[in-house]
């Protein structure tokens, strides 16, 4: 993967020798030229197995759409990582007219939802994430008409739950908007900058001692890779080397990586100590609140014991 210049620190990001504990959201210095305003909406980062996805929105007068074509912004993947860098600076050399945030949720986060029961699937997450970056821009007092939404999927019952929740604006829910739209395009960029320089930069939290200091031994390197272990867009043999070099037997990997994607469960399998939990007791328990048989089905054994019986009518 292409790193980004490490000499320059994107504002998004954790920031030097700090470790991506929680999610957070980012918010550039909010513009001044007068509304209504069009907003784009897209991702960095949902099928990775390292590191976090970003949702990046970006926004501007509608007003100022044909300046907006003039500056480059397309797709953040068809881009080298020099121009994406060069594009997030143009995003902030108008702030009259340009603005942009990105909503950062950390590996931790994602792999909690995804694992809880019920679980938060990652069209939720990613959903409930595009849904906080509007609301935060409009209540920065921000009046859109306009919003533009690179997604997956069926779009048009995106779309429609989208418009009601934000009645007055005008939703396009499509595909590949990233290509379409600009806004969308500068999106992309400021979601995928950030998501890069999150991964290049990360600091491992397993890293950081009760007091403070930095302790590496015992950790894996800072993966040089794109996080794609299989699938799309890429297959990435870094990404699967880094992960067999990295399991720990007893405790599995850093939170850098996401614990709910089917890769790194079948290389715990294979690779990591199997736990047993016992409870003392559970096989009784588990017998009391079995269904009887015969005159007592549907009867367990507490209900029994205690005289429980079925009220039909009262």
């Amino acid at each position: 993967m292409a790193g980004t210049d490490e000499h320059v620190q994107i504002p998004s990001t954790p920031g030097p020798s700090t470790p991506l504990s929680d999610s957070y959201t980012y918010h550039s210095k909010l513009p001044t030229a007068p509304g209504p305003y069009i907003l784009g909406v897209d991702e960095a980062g949902r099928g990775p197995v390292l590191g976090p996805l970003v949702y990046g929105v970006a926004y501007c007068p509608v007003a100022y759409k044909e300046d907006l074509e003039q500056l480059g912004f397309a797709d953040s993947k068809t881009l080298t990582s020099e121009v994406r860098s060069s594009l997030l600076s143009t995003l902030d050399s108008d702030p009259e007219n340009l603005a942009w945030s990105v909503r950062v949720i950390s590996p931790q986060a994602i792999s909690n939802g995804m694992l809880r029961r019920p679980p938060i699937n990652l069209n939720v997450q990613s959903q409930d994430a595009t849904i906080l970056l509007i609301r935060e821009v409009l209540a920065k007092g921000i009046q859109l008409s306009e919003v533009y939404v690179d997604a997956l999927g069926t779009t048009t019952t995106y779309q429609a739950y989208l418009s009601g929740l934000f009645p007055g604006i005008d939703f396009t829910v499509t595909s590949k908007a990233d290509s379409k739209f600009k806004i969308v395009g500068a999106a992309s960029v400021a979601a995928k900058v950030t998501r890069d320089a999150c991964l290049e930069g990360w600091v491992f939290e397993e890293s950081i001692a009760e007091d403070g200091s930095v302790v590496t031994s015992g950790l894996p390197e800072t993966p040089a890779c794109s996080g794609y272990p299989s699938g799309c867009p890429v297959v990435d043999p870094k990404t699967q080397a880094w992960l067999k070099e990295s399991v720990e037997p007893t405790f599995g990997f850093p939170k850098l990586v996401r614990f709910s994607w089917t890769t790194v469960k079948l290389l715990l399998d294979k690779n990591a100590h199997t736990v047993k939990w016992t409870d003392e007791g559970q096989a009784s328990l588990i017998t009391a609140f079995e269904s009887g048989k015969g005159r007592e089905k549907d009867r367990c054994a507490v209900a029994k014991d205690l005289k429980l019986v079925s009220v039909g009518t009262l």
